[in-house]
């Protein structure tokens, strides 16, 4: 869902920084993170193939609804929450979703792409605008069909379905509320429906959305803000959110599991945005920061899935605007997850902040300096001079995941690079993906349960901050033709070569192809 720019224009954070005119704070803390990371175009022999992974693993690519199936005002779809922020032109290219890739119409199409690219897993996400376009009551058949057909499609291609039910899109008149997950009419496509993903980015969307304004509903206060917001308070409401997606995560799983889960086998969990910290130093105030960078990143929504309640230093830092959780709550959110999805892109490097007094906001409370090297300066005090790819970082952090909430089953939801560049020789692309699945497989053999990879994304999409500056896809799309055509790009045939012949190394496949080409030439 994210926003790389890379390739021949400037870096994410410059863009970010540009765009809201800021020198420091809790805005450009978030460009940072938002930003991905970049250009390790080395694709080395790595040594590796798809055998090396169990049989059971799975390899997929992902999109989102908004991101990805136009047509927001046929067959009954309601306004939802992103419709009315880009249409307000929050963009920086004043781009909407409205048609996004089409999707909606195009669907066939694309999941035969997938099915010759050789896709194991296809994740996607659900728009309950379409869905249910009035936030409660009656089904819309039309977006029940929808649905229906795709995940029929995706069935009889024989690619493993994944849905996540919230990936920072709500109707506009449930923009408040989270009663729309509670719905058991979700479950009529639990037949055939792998795995569920309450909510994506759990916690980083609530921040753009209630803290800095970046995502839809547009809420903050000053100074927090990216914009001048005129509704919200960022010291309070993030928190307040992050609660209630916590309780509506447990609820969901809770309906799902006495219900569901014996007859339709499936899995649930919840998905969170993930970057690994290093100390900047090794004194003791830049390790104690570095572990406190973990806590609130990851601990603000795994802690009280796994163990019943918040970190201690969020609980101390944030004091009473951190909503406490009454004793049935705690029981009924402690462990109610089967599975951990995580969106990781990249690193950064911390060291501690002293507390500020006075008002704070969730990146005040935390405390801490990040910046994406050892040379840059902390976020929101000068735009990053380095933005290196860091593979390891991931390895690293599936092996926290393991070593500190219990080995729980990970997926790897999102991990892929974008440009402004359009082209179809995207070697880059291999680059990246290729080291950042070998630091997967080095995690498994460390002992991390990863279940799967989830290239971001399989196609060409309205990205979230970026509209359509930044392309992700492992498919072209040319949104300058009304028609939408997609074509593959190098990354797509490598990583289908990959899937399907036991997995050629980047390096090899890149050079088996340059051979074809002279020998045609």
């Amino acid at each position: 869902m994210c926003i790389p720019v890379v390739g021949q224009v400037a870096s994410p954070e410059v863009a970010c920084w540009h765009r809201h005119n800021m020198s420091l704070g809790a805005a450009a803390f978030f460009c940072l993170l938002l930003s991905l990371r970049v250009q390790d175009a080395a694709a080395a022999d790595l040594g590796f193939t798809r055998s090396d992974f169990p049989r059971e693993f799975v390899f997929g690519a992902g999109t989102s609804a908004y991101q990805y199936e136009g047509a927001v005002a046929e067959d009954g779809r309601s306004p939802s929450s992103w419709d009315i922020f880009t249409h307000a032109g929050s963009m920086p290219d004043k781009s909407t979703g409205d048609v996004a890739a089409d999707g909606y119409h195009k669907y066939m199409e694309d999941v035969k792409l997938m099915s010759e690219t050789g896709l194991e897993a296809y994740r996607f996400s659900i728009s309950w605008s379409r869905l249910i376009p009035n936030g409660r009551g009656a089904v819309n058949p039309k977006g029940l069909e929808y649905y229906n057909n795709l995940i029929d499609e995706l069935v009889n291609h024989g690619i493993q379905v994944h849905i996540t039910l919230h990936h920072v899109d709500l109707p506009q008149i449930l923009e408040d509320q989270y009663g729309g997950w509670l719905s058991p009419r979700i479950v009529e496509f639990g037949d055939r429906v792998a795995s569920w993903t309450t909510m994506d980015e759990a916690n980083i969307g609530v921040l753009g959305s209630y803290g800095n304004a970046l995502f839809p509903p547009g809420r903050c206060s000053d100074p927090f803000g990216a914009t001048k917001c005129t509704a919200g308070n960022s010291s309070i409401e993030p928190y307040i959110a992050a609660n209630n997606t916590l309780m509506a995560h447990a609820s969901v799983f809770s309906l799902y599991r006495e219900k569901y889960q014996h007859k339709q086998k499936g899995i649930v969990g919840i998905n969170i945005y993930s970057y690994w910290s290093y100390p900047l130093t090794n004194a003791t105030v830049d390790l104690e920061a570095t572990q406190r960078c973990k806590d609130f990143l990851y601990g603000w929504i795994l802690e009280p899935l796994v163990f019943g309640d918040y970190p201690q230093v969020m609980k101390k830092n944030a004091g009473s605007r951190l909503p406490p959780f009454t004793k049935a709550q705690s029981e009924l959110i402690k462990g109610s997850l089967d599975f951990i999805g995580i969106n990781h892109y990249f690193s950064v490097y911390v060291n501690d902040h002293p507390l500020d007094t006075g008002v704070r906001d969730y990146t005040a409370d935390m405390s801490v300096d990040l910046r994406r090297s050892r040379t840059d300066p902390p976020a929101g005090q000068g735009p990053p001079t380095n933005v290196p790819s860091d593979p390891k970082g991931l390895q690293l952090a599936l092996e926290y995941l393991k070593e500190t909430y219990g080995n729980l089953p990970i997926y790897v939801q999102e991990n892929g690079i974008g440009s402004a560049d359009d082209s179809l020789d995207d070697t880059d692309r291999i680059g990246y993906l290729s080291s950042y699945m070998e630091s997967t497989l080095k995690a498994m053999r460390n002992g991390a349960d990863v279940r799967g990879y989830f290239a971001w994304a399989f196609l060409d999409l309205f990205e979230l901050l970026a509209g359509y500056q930044s392309r992700y896809g492992l498919y072209q799309v040319d949104f300058a033709d009304e028609r939408l055509p997609r074509q593959a790009r190098l990354s797509a045939r490598w990583y289908s070569g990959f899937l399907k012949h036991n997995g050629s190394s980047a390096l090899v496949w890149r050079t088996r192809v340059n051979q074809a080409l002279n020998l045609v030439s």
